[in-house]
């Protein structure tokens, strides 16, 4: 074997060694952006259910394990209005989960705050298609405008965060994209938890 031979084997050696230094830094670096998303999940958890459980059972309404706050719908089967007892709870419930979400760490790492709406696959046309289509203008115009008033409360930390909201507070119809089911299969949807309003969160992709 020649010296250039034996030159060339070296260097790939090297190389290789510095594949595998550079693997297990991204594995190493991967791990903590997901150590850090894990506990940044159940550091807000904790927050929201000490905020709020005691409301919880009055409100028809649940924290999930992924901190979306789920509430039954309210709304008059087929209606958009947002009914008076739903906007007294929105009244108690937005600027106190403002409140949560924008303290200091929290509020850095969130990229929307989704209002969504969603119903059942058992309401307009009994064309699926069409169905789907006369669902998702509904869950819209419901978001839109339970986004509206949430907007428009002037409580303390709505109006101190106005900017913010701006630019991360979202509506977004679902129709009946997520349904919810009566089993682990999936095979019976139920239509009353199905109808829903959820308030969620969405994280940045790279935490600081």
């Amino acid at each position: 074997m020649s010296e250039h031979d034996n030159s060339w084997i070296s260097i790939a050696d090297v190389m290789s060694a510095l594949m595998m230094i550079f693997m297990f830094i991204a594995v190493a670096f991967l791990y903590q952006i997901i150590s850090q998303k894990q506990i940044y999940r159940v550091q807000l958890n904790q927050a929201l259910h000490e905020e709020f459980n005691k409301d919880l059972p009055d409100w028809k309404a649940m924290i999930t394990e992924d901190n979306i706050i789920r509430f039954d719908s309210p709304f008059e089967v087929g209606s958009d209005v947002v009914p008076d007892g739903f906007k007294k709870i929105l009244d108690d419930f937005f600027p106190r989960y403002i409140k949560v979400l924008t303290l200091s760490e929290f509020k850095k790492e969130i990229e929307e705050i989704r209002v969504e709406g969603h119903t059942s696959n058992g309401w307009g046309s009994a064309d699926e298609k069409y169905s789907y289509l006369y669902n998702m203008e509904l869950s819209q115009k419901r978001t839109s405008n339970v986004l509206s008033y949430c907007y428009s409360l002037e409580d303390g930390s709505v109006y101190q965060n106005i900017k913010w909201l701006q630019s991360n507070l979202r509506a977004i119809g679902m129709s009946f994209s997520n349904l919810l089911y009566k089993d682990s299969a999936k095979t019976m949807q139920d239509g009353d938890r199905s109808r829903r309003v959820e308030f969620k969160v969405v994280t940045k992709e790279h935490f600081e």
